[in-house]
């Protein structure tokens, strides 16, 4: 990752056009006049070799004859002419081009191979490329317009950097009514060059720029991203749009793991560790930049609703659980103190329902007491309107009570508004937004702001985590030579999946804890070492071409004698060989019948994601996992909060806690197995699919009852698999 010559492309004193048009319509064309009329300073060359002049400006036939090597050239000539125009520049010493041109990479082999030689003219010269195949660059605080936008945006302090050239000049038509301006504005197009990595790390040290926004299709390069991301958003804002939520390429997967891991929890998982606050679209993009703007860091999650009537306090309490939101429990003392000040018919409770005609001094008494109650992290203060109250003396008894609690006690604790309606709300809003106070139209809209600050605070935790550390042996005991030893005979062997014995020994020698196993040949000697074992047994079929052995007919639990076993291994084989007639078949596995009633079944794994490597899957397991779609995702190697925090956004969460006098299960021990699997994928590279399905757990601890491990060659050391190398 570098920033290598990217102040070129945001702050030339000089810009070529090669391409430039006089022709109705045409791309260059609109290339001229952005550049003409964006107000410019610097020196502007057009390159046409058939025309002379252009609206009185010298036109050269040439990069060869211009008067000298721009420091930006922007390309809009037939992609078959670039590769040759960038090693022109590059000998003219230009550092940097837009190639607004399309035809490369989306266009087949040729194309490709076109894009490839164009990077490849570009690398001797350190020249760096926006594009191909991009709308261009708009840096208004220097009058750039470098592309064929059909506006040129004012002046602002927000970034706004996309893969597509479309939702460019979408998000410029919305943002135009909108009187919002920008610090840049980047279409990446191909990224042939400059991506998302390059482009977050500038624009983390340009001082113009106070927040940042994505619009993402895909990460090319997902540790240089993942890096730049985390350092930016230590900084400023970084807020993204990724598209493409619903792909279903992960279904075919052959784990369990593998198919809960779809490249857009892959993603969530990554913005969640880098920092970054996802949103579903532009608006909400907007939305929540003013939401962070206008509010200060949010330390908890508890909030009060404060409220003139009871419709909209229901509709925001609902809006709050639905986004696993929390309502403050008010103090004795807040309640005593509401009673004192408010009428007798108010809600005395969470909402605090002041009453249809509240006048602005209700809530002044109302919102003191709820910023002064310790239980409470922020308040979301509603008016609808009423024949008997004034909205606006309420907004203005509001924004003083806020004005007033900010130099004393509103640190880590934010005030948010929404005043219903339009005719006598609007001028509220408006108050609001000039004093800075964040104001939506909806209750549920504020109730989104509150919890997208609250998600940004976790994520910014997150991002601030650092890996287990190996200086703990005695919590983390590995044996990292017996596990290669498991993997590499499967692969001498040339098996891809591990056999149950190699399943035993890799999880061991991590300490993670599995019942008595033995291996059987025949029904024979199955029903003979379930007796070694103890009774009762599970019996498994054993064959490397069986994954999911309950879906065959293959597993039978709770077999209680000799007898039972050798004649289920029987009419087990029978079954097998119907439901899976080309499967190889080696005999049965015998393993302990773990009886643990009450225990919750868990699902445990790692896969290998195309673009981020391996990941850790937590959630709630059991042979309907996919069903439940209860689980989340988090990049290895984890450490001990981390882990944790994977765990509590699932929601089996608040089963592990304990119900109906059934005792909490012991979260430290699912945790650390979290991390003790995360710290499988991270040392052993050959790893591409680990289940742990179903990881009983319960107050005793836990035990992995089941598990698959898939292996391949490894291609890479293990570290260089990782998004986040520290």
């Amino acid at each position: 990752m570098s920033t290598h010559n990217l102040e070129a492309i945001f702050k030339p004193k000089s810009v070529a056009l090669i391409g430039a048009s006089v022709k109705s319509g045409s791309v260059g064309a609109f290339a001229t006049r952005n550049l003409q009329q964006s107000g410019f300073p610097g020196q502007i060359m057009f390159v046409n070799p058939h025309l002379a002049s252009l609206d009185g400006r010298a036109v050269y036939p040439d990069v060869a004859s211009l008067p000298e090597g721009p420091d930006l050239a922007v390309i809009a000539t037939p992609p078959d002419s670039v590769p040759g125009l960038i090693t022109e520049l590059g000998a003219r010493g230009t550092k940097a081009a837009i190639i607004i041109t399309a035809g490369f990479g989306e266009l087949g082999q040729h194309g490709k191979a076109l894009q490839q030689a164009t990077v490849e003219a570009a690398r001797p010269h350190g020249l760096r490329l926006v594009g191909p195949n991009c709308v261009g660059v708009i840096v208004p605080q220097i009058g750039l317009n470098a592309g064929f936008s059909h506006l040129s945006p004012p002046q602002g302090d927000l970034a706004f950097v996309s893969q597509s050239g479309a939702m460019v000049t979408a998000v410029l038509d919305w943002a135009a009514p909108q009187e919002i301006g920008f610090s840049h504005v980047v279409s990446l197009g191909d990224m042939a060059d400059v991506d998302f990595g390059d482009m977050l790390e500038y624009l983390a040290d340009d001082s113009n720029t106070r927040g940042i926004l994505l619009y993402i299709e895909g990460i090319q390069q997902a540790r240089k991203f993942m890096s730049a991301a985390r350092a930016a958003a230590r900084t400023k804002p970084v807020l993204a749009v990724k598209v493409g939520r619903h792909a279903e390429s992960a279904r075919a997967a052959a784990s369990h793991t593998g198919a809960l891991a779809g490249s857009d929890a892959v993603y969530d998982a990554a913005f969640r560790r880098a920092g970054i606050l996802r949103v579903l679209d532009t608006e909400q993009l907007f939305d929540a930049v003013e939401t962070l703007a206008r509010t200060g860091p949010q330390q908890g999650e508890r909030i009060a609703i404060l409220t003139n009537g009871g419709g909209p306090g229901v509709l925001a309490t609902d809006a709050l659980i639905d986004l696993g939101g929390r309502l403050a429990k008010l103090s004795p003392e807040t309640l005593a103190r509401l009673d004192a000040v408010l009428p007798k018919t108010w809600s005395r409770a969470n909402p605090v329902d002041i009453i249809g005609d509240a006048p602005g001094t209700r809530y002044t008494a109302a919102l003191d007491a709820l910023l002064d109650d310790a239980a409470v992290d922020a308040v979301v203060v509603l008016n609808c309107p009423t024949a008997v109250g004034d909205p606006i003396e309420a907004a203005r008894a509001v924004i003083s009570t806020v004005e007033a609690a900010r130099t004393k006690r509103l640190a880590g604790r934010n005030v948010f508004t929404s005043w219903l309606g339009q005719h006598s709300a609007e001028p509220a809003r408006q108050l609001f937004a000039a004093a800075g106070v964040p104001t939506y139209e909806t209750p549920d809209e504020a109730i989104h702001g509150f919890m997208q600050r609250v998600q940004y605070r976790k994520n910014q935790e997150l991002a601030l985590q650092a890996p287990a550390s190996r200086a703990e042996p005695e919590r983390y005991p590995l044996d990292i030579e017996a596990a290669r030893q498991a993997i590499h005979r499967a692969l001498a062997a040339g098996r891809t999946w591990l056999d149950s014995e190699e399943v035993i020994a890799l999880l061991a020698a991590y300490a993670i804890p599995t019942p008595a196993l033995r291996i059987a040949r025949d029904a024979t000697q199955a029903a003979q070492v379930a007796g070694d074992i103890g009774f009762p047994v599970a019996l498994k079929i054993r064959s490397p071409d069986i994954t999911h052995k309950t879906d065959v007919g293959g597993v039978a639990l709770n077999l209680a004698g000799p007898e039972q076993v050798h004649q289920e291994a029987i009419a087990m084989l029978q079954r097998v060989r119907v439901t899976s007639p080309t499967a190889v078949l080696s005999g049965f596995t015998v393993q302990q019948m773990v009886l643990r009633p009450g225990a919750i079944e868990l699902i445990v794994g790692v896969t290998d994601d195309s673009t981020f490597g391996p990941v850790v899957l937590f959630g709630h397991g059991g042979i309907a996992v996919e069903a439940l779609n209860d689980s989340t995702l988090e990049f290895p190697p984890l450490n001990d909060a981390l882990a944790r925090a994977q765990i509590a956004r699932t929601r089996v969460w608040k089963l592990l806690q304990g119900i109906r006098n059934r005792p909490a299960a012991d979260i430290t021990a699912i945790a650390e197995t979290l991390v003790r699997v995360s710290l499988l994928a991270t040392d052993h590279a050959e790893i591409c699919e680990l289940d742990i399905n179903p990881l009983l757990a319960d107050a005793k601890g836990v035990l992995a009852l089941d598990a698959r491990i898939r292996v391949r060659e490894a291609t890479m050391p293990a570290a260089a698999r990782l998004a986040i190398s520290s």
